[in-house]
């Protein structure tokens, strides 16, 4: 995609701001994405920014797609990963729709829900497959009219080589369980999914995780590297919601015991300055080593292992960042940021649920660092193709 094009994808998510932002507390009680802000998304090409021409997709590079979830997690932390998710989904799975089920995702609008945090199990049965599981962390499921689960397939005793597969399954024929009662991105709708002996045809079991052939290939970093840069750009923008926020309750806010606005107090003048340098380094780095890989495989050479490894340290540390950059804020604001209905006390809640995910978890930094000093890292995120 050309940076004219990314501008335009970027401008059509922060068109959605005020939607997202009219829906952001039905989101908290719903525990899911409301069905207009999902629909607005499909029909700004959201979900498809990253995935294929060919499948409505708009083939953005990295830069862009970290924008635009940037762009909507400004707006809702919780909209923003669900979006993040999805755009996953249609960049890494959708592919292996092409030559065996095209038609489920030929209508632009068609929203697909995914999980790779479990494996059930496809029996075979004819010319299909008896599917059976219960899949977690399914973000985005209420919105969605697909679920892709991934399974292991079994004939007779034995298990089908090939390792794990996708089953792809319409709306009606998965139950969802509510099972995403948490605090922190409570909005995105991450609840468990469950199959029962769902009849599967053959041509609905597709490709792994960014396991499909592309006729003509497209220039793909590293798989780690895709999914960490977007878990980032969500707590990008969570944090720069964190900013505006701050400064918004700076201006109105008066502590106890002193005649000056929270604004006019050195603490959180020095806050608010640290905060900006923190956050502000963070998105370049993260940027930079975008754009220096993404040029590397569009010129269609490998991403070196030094090069993989500080692409994943920036992703890694722009998650950590932004939890920094609200605790600081959160700290100069006082008592007010816990306050249930402030805007600083549901960014905190949503920040710190980014970190925790696998890809930009803390312990990555050790496994970055061992290929930093030569040795050998057993990193999926560092060695995936």
């Amino acid at each position: 995609m050309q940076n004219g094009d990314g501008n335009h994808a970027v401008a059509k998510a922060l068109a959605l701001a005020p939607l997202i932002r009219a829906h952001a507390d039905e989101a908290e009680r719903l525990r899911h994405l409301p069905a207009p802000v999902a629909r607005a998304f499909a029909e700004a090409g959201l979900y498809r920014v990253g995935a294929a021409k060919s499948i409505h997709g708009a083939e953005a590079d990295p830069q862009t797609q970290i924008r635009v979830i940037e762009a909507v997690s400004r707006a809702d932390g919780s909209a923003g990963w669900n979006l993040m998710i999805g755009i996953e989904t249609f960049e890494l799975i959708a592919p292996g729709f092409t030559g065996r089920c095209p038609e489920l995702i030929a209508d632009p609008l068609t929203i697909m829900a995914s999980s790779t945090a479990a494996v059930g199990r496809a029996e075979r049965e004819g010319d299909g497959w008896r599917v059976s599981g219960r899949w977690p962390f399914v973000s985005g499921i209420h919105n969605a009219q697909l679920f892709g689960a991934t399974v292991r397939r079994h004939d007779g005793d034995g298990e089908v080589d090939g390792g794990n597969r996708y089953a792809v399954v319409p709306a009606g024929e998965f139950e969802i369980i509510d099972t995403w009662r948490v605090s922190g991105l409570r909005g995105s709708g991450s609840h468990d999914v469950r199959l029962d002996e769902v009849f599967v045809p053959d041509a609905r079991i597709i490709a792994p995780l960014g396991g499909a052939s592309e006729e003509p290939p497209r220039p793909k970093l590293p798989l780690g590297n895709r999914l960490a840069y977007n878990k980032a750009a969500v707590a990008l923008g969570i944090a720069r919601a964190g900013v505006d926020a701050f400064v918004e309750l700076a201006t109105r806010k008066r502590p106890r015991f002193t005649s000056l606005t929270l604004r006019e107090r050195p603490f959180a003048q020095r806050a608010i300055a640290h905060a900006e340098a923190r956050l502000l380094g963070a998105r370049a780095a993260l940027l930079e080593l975008a754009t220096q890989c993404w040029d590397t495989v569009v010129a269609q050479e490998a991403v070196p292992k030094r090069d993989r490894a500080l692409f994943h340290i920036v992703a890694v540390d722009a998650a950590r960042a932004a939890a920094e950059v609200v605790d600081l804020l959160c700290e100069a604001a006082g008592t007010t940021a816990n306050r249930q209905g402030e805007a600083l006390e549901r960014i905190a809640r949503d920040v710190r649920v980014v970190r925790q995910h696998a890809t930009v978890a803390p312990h990555s930094m050790e496994q970055a660092g061992q290929t930093l000093l030569g040795l050998e890292s057993g990193s999926f995120a560092l060695h995936s193709p």
